[in-house]
């Protein structure tokens, strides 16, 4: 084990042309390969340890003695395993020396040339099913210009991958309450960071965080996040493949936060199949497993994916749609396999939202009380009803449909 303050490890090898066009508007490196070596913790001496210039890195919820957040700029931090690794960066499982406190540590390397907003994006989410950024820090290699930005979370113990692997490895699937519940969380979750007029562009099962004893989940890694303007043009290639929204696939360039619940929509049925439903093996090979499972896009939704799109070479196949009750391979609730259909759907309006999804029939069994004892008495529920007004704030017509009169009552007693 090596502390975070001490001892520099491998030198950091420059990343490729095509990696720095991904830094910018990152993606999974669809084709291109992974540098095993680059991005591995690099420790440095406390003095070069420099806090970011803005000072609010302070936890925004634990709390010392009753009333003084925890400081965690004044910690230091020893590195006990990796728990994730990409093109980008290095994530660590860690403890804090000086309290014993599990945290996680997501250490990028920066290029001066290229915009980071992940740093600005989480400074603006405060949410329970968003992961909790504590303090962030820059460190340095052996020269000024190889220069790291850590930044310190909270620890999840599973992701929605490594979670779904151990039942698959079982020849099983997540428990369907456990996938219910991981679902809402994630589309509440989104609805937040979608009301900050934030689209994550990431979505996948490795950046859904979960506790599988407290079945708390936490939306992460923030590093292909932006704002989106309409008029501002954005790159298509984004996204891990398996989960990439069709209107992408056919290179729109000016795309909604839509493009997330797509995303949301492939976890969601992954969770109930055990393995992606669409798991193409280049982008083409990606449409055409869409395109097996929602038929071939009529030319009205094809200019509603990407209204730039040259029609006239338009010429796919017509391929017929299956139907979604025969799509998974086991019995699931066919309120669930509604809500799928109507979050996987070529255009990107008629794709509902998140804050709709939240609001749809398969979910009524979280906000029936007599349903909601039962669940209680078998497995740990959190919070799902405790919407802020910033959450609520352009859909007044949903509050009495997202939250329980019960819950009210629940909470005054």
């Amino acid at each position: 084990m090596s502390c975070y303050a001490k001892n520099p490890q491998n030198k950091y090898v420059p990343l490729g042309d095509a990696n720095r066009r991904m830094q910018t508007e990152a993606g999974d490196g669809d084709e291109l390969e992974v540098q095993q070596g680059v991005l591995k913790c690099r420790n440095v001496q406390d003095k070069q340890k420099t806090p970011l210039r803005n000072q609010k890195w302070q936890s925004k919820s634990p709390i010392l003695n009753g009333h003084v957040p925890i400081d965690y700029s004044l910690y230091t931090y020893t590195n006990l395993q990796v728990i994730g690794q990409g093109s980008f960066g290095v994530v660590y499982k860690a403890k804090a020396n000086e309290t014993g406190e599990i945290v996680a540590v997501k250490k990028v390397i920066q290029d001066k040339r290229y915009k980071n907003r992940e740093i600005q994006i989480m400074q603006e989410l405060n949410h329970p099913n968003i992961v909790e950024t504590k303090h962030a820090y820059f460190s340095y290699g052996d020269s000024s210009d190889e220069q790291y930005l850590n930044v310190i979370m909270d620890y999840q113990p599973e992701t929605i991958h490594s979670y779904n692997t151990k039942f698959l490895k079982q020849q099983q699937l997540i428990p369907q309450i456990q996938a219910k519940l991981y679902s809402y969380q994630l589309l509440r979750g989104l609805a937040y960071v979608h009301t900050k007029g934030v689209c994550h562009r990431d979505i996948k099962p490795d950046n859904v965080l979960i506790n599988p004893e407290s079945n708390i989940l936490k939306l992460c890694d923030f590093g292909s996040a932006k704002k989106l303007s309409s008029m501002e043009q954005n790159i298509s290639y984004i996204c891990s493949r398996s989960y990439r929204a069709p209107e992408l696939l056919f290179g729109a360039t000016n795309y909604s936060s839509q493009v997330d619940m797509w995303s949301v929509g492939c976890i969601i049925a992954e969770m109930f199949n055990g393995l992606p439903l669409f798991l193409g093996t280049s982008a083409v090979d990606q449409l055409v497993e869409i395109i097996k499972v929602l038929g071939s896009p009529s030319r009205e939704e094809v200019i509603s994916m990407n209204k730039e799109y040259d029609i006239k070479q338009y010429n796919i196949v017509q391929i017929r749609k299956k139907d979604w009750a025969n799509v998974f391979v086991n019995e699931i609730d066919p309120l669930a396999v509604d809500l799928v259909s109507k979050i996987l759907t070529y255009c990107p309006k008629t794709r509902l939202s998140a804050i709709q999804a939240l609001s749809h029939s398969y979910f009524d069994d979280f906000r029936d009380e007599n349903m909601f004892k039962i669940y209680e008495k078998n497995i740990k529920i959190p919070n799902l009803f405790d919407f802020t007004k910033e959450e609520l704030q352009s859909n007044q017509q949903l509050v009495n449909k997202l939250i329980p009169r019960w819950y009210d009552k629940r909470n005054k007693q």
